[in-house]
């Protein structure tokens, strides 16, 4: 790959969308991003990882919690919302835009769609898959019955769908805010990836 090029992969749990993006990052030997971010997030800012594993795609509830208004800027040390949840966010967006300003690679979940989308140079792809698959995927993965892998399902997708609403102020599964959608059902993961590798050089040209 000539062009540099971030590629922003959301998906539903269940889909395969990490596995596409190791294997789109494996194809195009380039680095591939998941829970990594919040390694390097910790590092970055002095504080402790485990509080950014906690927030990790996931909002604290709260009837009185005002909409996010990402603006990145990062709090100091010696202020008392150093580790609130939108610092932690706004650390974690500082590391991945460097990542993205560094060199091309496959970036998974985080809203990085929304805080790289003023850079000409990134993809945006959400992966999904039929429920079946998901179930099917999920109970293999994690050796559960379909009764407790739906489960898994639906509560890991509407944590993903608020953090994404709460911090990128859009609907995380709409289409419309893609590149491109991709369902790992039909298509398999293999074909996915071609897919997107395709797109890559469209867009490069």
């Amino acid at each position: 790959m000539s062009d540099k090029t971030v590629i922003a992969i959301n998906r539903g749990f269940g889909s395969g969308g990490r596995i596409i993006g190791g294997m789109l990052s494996e194809r195009l030997n380039v680095h591939f991003y998941d829970k990594e971010l919040i390694y390097l997030a910790s590092e970055e800012s002095g504080i402790n990882a485990a509080l950014f594993g906690l927030a990790d795609e996931n909002v604290k509830k709260s009837f009185f919690k005002k909409p996010f208004v990402y603006d990145h800027k990062i709090l100091p040390p010696d202020s008392s919302d150093f580790t609130s949840d939108d610092n932690l966010f706004n650390y974690q967006a500082k590391i991945i835009r460097d990542l993205a300003q560094e060199s091309s690679c496959v970036i998974v979940g985080r809203c990085a769609d929304f805080i790289l989308k003023d850079m000409p140079n990134v993809i945006s792809v959400f992966v999904y898959a039929s429920q079946e698959a998901c179930v099917k995927n999920v109970c293999e993965l994690y050796g559960v019955d379909e009764k407790e892998a739906l489960k898994i399902i639906t509560k890991t997708d509407k944590r993903r769908a608020d953090y994404h609403r709460y911090y990128a102020g859009t609907e995380w599964d709409n289409a419309r805010n893609y590149d491109l959608s991709l369902d790992s059902s039909k298509l398999g993961f293999e074909k996915c990836v071609d897919i997107i590798e395709e797109y890559i050089k469209i867009f490069n040209r």
